[in-house]
Order: C-alpha cells, then sequence, then structure tokens
C-alpha cells in the first residue's frame, strides 16, 4: 500500500515542486522501478494545498530522491504566437529568480512582431531600457532602428530581445548564473515566434545562444542552426547570425561596415533587397 510521507519529507517535497515551477517547469512524472512508493491521495491533497497559490500539475510523485521533471510550457500548444508570448510574460511575472531584480526598475521582456521573421538578441538592458521597460531604445538601440531600417524593415517588423531581462548593475556584462537563470524564458520567446533567422548582437549574446568561446572575428560571417529544445516539431529552426553589438558600433563606428556585411548576408537569405537611395 501507497505510504504517507512524513511531514518533513514532504515539506522538502513541496519546496523541490516549488523550485522546478519558478523555473518554468510544471509536469512531473516518477521513475518506475523497485524501492519507489508512491504518495496517497491524502499526501496529493496536502501537497497540492501547500501549492495553492501556485500552478501545479502532479501526476503521483514519488519520493524526493526518484522525481524526475520534464519541461511542460503553459504555452505549449498555442498556435498564436502573441497569446504565447503573453502566457510566457504571466509566467515569468516579478522575476526575483536571480540578483539582478534587486537593482532593476522594470523587467526588459522583448518587443516587436510576434510573427517575425527575424529577431535581434542582444545582451542586457541599459538605463534607458530598464527606465521604460523595452529593449534597445537608447543610443544603441537609436543605432540599431538605423540598421533594421537599412535593411528594407521597421522596428515593427521584426522581435526584439536580450538575453536577461534585468539590467545589470552598472551595464556590466551579466554573469553566467544570471544568463542560465534568464535562458529557459528566451527560449520559450524563440520557440514561440518561431523566427526564420536570429541575429546575435554581440558576444555575450553570441556566446550563450551557441555556448561556443571564440572571438567575434570567428564567429561573424557564417550561419548556425538553432532550435531550442523542446520546440514544436514541425518548426525546422532558425539561421542564426552575429554581428557586432550597437554599443560597441557606437564606440568603435570603424566596424559599421563590417556589421553591413553581415546584416547583407541576412538580408540575402531572407530575399529582402534594400532600398533604393533617391538618386538611384
Amino acid at each position: 500500500m501507497p505510504r504517507t510521507l512524513d511531514p518533513e519529507l514532504r515539506r522538502a517535497l513541496a519546496e523541490r515542486v516549488r523550485y522546478c515551477q519558478e523555473m518554468g517547469v510544471y509536469d512531473f512524472y516518477r521513475r518506475e522501478g523497485a524501492g519507489v512508493e508512491t504518495l496517497s491521495l491524502t499526501s496529493q491533497l496536502e501537497l497540492r494545498e501547500e501549492m495553492a497559490a501556485r500552478k501545479s500539475a502532479v501526476a503521483a510523485p514519488g519520493v524526493l530522491g526518484d522525481l524526475v521533471t520534464i519541461a511542460s510550457n503553459p504555452e505549449r500548444g498555442i498556435a498564436d504566437p502573441a497569446a504565447a508570448l503573453k502566457l510566457i510574460r504571466e509566467d515569468l511575472g516579478e522575476c526575483t529568480r536571480c540578483k539582478l531584480h534587486q537593482g532593476r526598475n522594470q523587467i526588459v521582456f522583448g518587443v516587436g512582431n510576434p510573427h517575425a521573421e527575424l529577431m535581434f538578441v542582444g545582451e542586457g538592458p541599459g538605463a534607458d531600457e530598464d527606465a521604460q521597460g523595452e529593449p534597445f531604445v537608447g543610443r544603441a538601440g537609436q543605432l540599431l532602428n538605423n540598421m533594421i531600417k537599412a535593411m528594407g524593415l521597421r522596428r515593427e517588423d521584426v522581435y526584439i530581445a536580450n538575453i536577461v531581462k534585468c539590467r545589470p548593475p552598472g551595464n556590466r556584462q551579466p554573469e553566467r548564473d544570471e544568463c542560465e537563470t534568464c535562458s529557459p524564458f528566451l527560449m520559450r520567446q524563440i520557440a514561440a515566434i518561431k523566427p526564420k533567422v536570429m541575429v546575435a548582437l554581440g558576444a555575450t549574446a553570441a556566446k550563450n545562444l551557441l555556448a561556443i568561446n571564440a572571438p567575434m572575428m570567428e564567429l561573424r560571417g557564417r550561419w548556425y542552426d538553432f532550435k531550442p529544445a523542446g520546440s514544436d516539431p514541425s518548426w525546422l529552426g532558425a539561421r542564426l547570425a552575429v554581428t557586432y553589438h550597437p554599443a560597441f558600433l557606437l564606440r568603435d563606428p570603424r566596424q559599421k561596415g563590417e556589421a553591413w556585411k553581415d546584416l547583407q548576408m541576412v538580408m540575402k537569405y531572407l530575399g529582402i533587397e534594400p532600398p533604393k537611395k533617391p538618386n538611384e
């Protein structure tokens, strides 16, 4: 017969489930095998009561050491990317999962066309972005807007996000644990939008998306295949290109020509013709 777990173990299991849910995991199953004992119905009800303030989908979990979780996102199966992004934003909530929340004013989730074929991913919000709650709205954002316009597109045509959604103190580079904590939500955004092409803006974005520790000169000028784990099987994934971050281009305008080469590669793949100049 199933046994009722002692209160201490039950509390430990509840804490584990809470932690998983904060990381975006809602479905649970137990590994079959010798020595795996299931919770009684009474214990399951008590466990769910402890988690009443959170979404839960608990299916007869075993003892803590045998609990195995699989990511199941609430937006999974929703065809409308706008609705899916709304659910992801709601799931993110007023995030306190890493220390970056301590100094932020606003979460900078992402902005743009949910049906975009082209998605830009930067490093993290700056002071202007933190104040307005929208990525790339400061000086670097104005340059990015000009780059998008030079491609024959509008900001409203693309989707823009960052590796982390809260401003790092003093605009420092986000730390590894901060990137890893934010990554599941970015991956879910990408999976919802299903862009045809992604552009990583700068080394931090490129290295976190590709898990490649290489200098920019080696990362640029080529295509990478990119598809988040657990994405819709019918989606073939995106092609990913790497270029310089607009903030870097403001510091070293000599590299703007190189960045334009990267964008031309993107335009060619998407079949975009650059707008003609007035005298052409």
